[in-house]
Formats: structure tokens, sequence, C-alpha cells
């Protein structure tokens, strides 16, 4: 419909990949460990997230063993009970993954905008339109 304004926005998501194209961290992983930091132990935060512990467990070793590196400390049950935290290097990945992810939508939203937005917002050379909104000759 010409002359109908309609609200257009563009989508980003990102994730980090090894040379094998595996992924490495994204939104997902960024979702369960921030569920991990937030109930303390990786079976809480997989019926938080309404996953399975394997699910969960999978996803961790992976990126653990894609990384190098643990990004959870655990401890096992005894009285008190098990339960896991993230390690320093693990917040500091989250924070950086949070940190990139939003500049890259930032940056985005202002590529959209400038590339797309105003380009139709411009009416082709040579139209004109009618009180309709028709363009003549159409």
């Amino acid at each position: 419909m010409p002359g109908k304004s309609r609200k257009l926005t563009v989508k980003s998501k990102i994730w980090i990949e090894d040379e094998n194209g595996d992924v490495v961290f994204g939104s997902g992983r960024l979702h369960i460990l921030s569920a991990v930091e937030e109930h303390g132990s990786i079976l809480a935060a997989a019926k938080a997230l309404g996953m399975s512990y394997r699910a969960v467990w999978g996803k961790i070793k992976a990126t653990e063993d894609r990384l190098g590196q643990p990004i959870l400390t655990r401890r096992t049950g005894g009285i008190h009970g098990g339960g896991s935290e993230l390690t320093p290097f693990a917040r500091a990945l989250l924070e950086r993954f949070r940190h990139l992810d939003t500049l890259i939508r930032t940056t985005s939203d202002t590529l959209f905008q400038g590339l797309f937005m105003d380009a139709l917002a411009q009416k082709p050379a040579g139209t004109a339109s009618g009180p309709s909104g028709e363009t003549r000759g159409s």
C-alpha cells in the first residue's frame, strides 16, 4: 500500500564458532550460564529453562572443551548439597558477549536506518502521486 508507513526493524543474532564451525558461545549458552549463576546449580538452571539436565550439561561441557578451560566450578553433594558457580573467566565471557551483542545490535539498527529506511522513505525519481496516494500511470 503506497503511502502507508510501516515500522520495520532489523534483527541480528551472533554466536562464536571454532575453526570447525562448532558453536562455542552464543545466546543459548548465555542464558544457560546466567541461569546457573542465578540458581546455583546446573539442575536448577535446567529446570528454570525447561531443559533437561543432560542437554544443559552437554552444552556446558562442549563450551569448556572448545575453549580449553572450565567455565563452572562444581561442588559435589554432601550435607549442604552440591552446586555450581561461574568461574571468573566465565563471568568475563558473559560480560564481553553481552557488550558485543549490544554493540552489534546498536550498529545494525543505525546502519539499517541509514541504508535501508532512508532509501524507502524517498520517492523514486520521475513519479508523482495523486490525492489517493497512487502513482500516476499505474
